[in-house]
């Protein structure tokens, strides 16, 4: 199960239990996952302690080593509504891609690793987002 904390934010999240079956079938996986959503000031501020990135970001992933609870997957709303202009799409494509993304770094992929990591995670987060659609 996935258990949204939009904190405030309005946003259609309709769509994310079906995610969650999605992602207990294709991995095979019985965790639960934490889905929070937060502004550009506490997305900098994580990305600065956690990652010493001193900028505003779009999803971070914690992983958590529990039996029940695989981690939680942080996403600026803002920075998702400017990438979704961009990218010429709804925000709510852009928050299922973003959650996805976030997903499956809890899951042990690493894009930043190296090629053949980057096309496996870039492969399952459009398999995923297809059988969201």
């Amino acid at each position: 199960m996935i258990y949204v904390n939009k904190r405030g934010w309005r946003a259609d999240l309709s769509w994310v239990k079906k995610l969650g079956k999605i992602i207990r079938r294709q991995f095979k996986v019985e965790k639960d996952v934490s889905l929070a959503l937060v502004s550009d000031k506490e997305i900098r501020s994580l990305n600065k302690v956690y990652r010493r990135h001193n900028k505003v970001t779009d999803v971070l992933s914690f992983a958590w080593q529990d039996k029940n609870f695989l981690g939680e997957v942080v996403i600026c709303p803002t920075q998702a509504k400017r990438q979704a202009i961009q990218q010429q799409h709804s925000l709510s494509k852009e928050l299922k891609i973003l959650t996805i993304h976030g997903i499956l770094h809890l899951l042990g992929f690493d894009h930043e690793r190296n090629k053949a990591q980057f096309k496996k995670q870039s492969d399952w987060e459009a398999k995923i987002l297809k059988l969201l659609n």
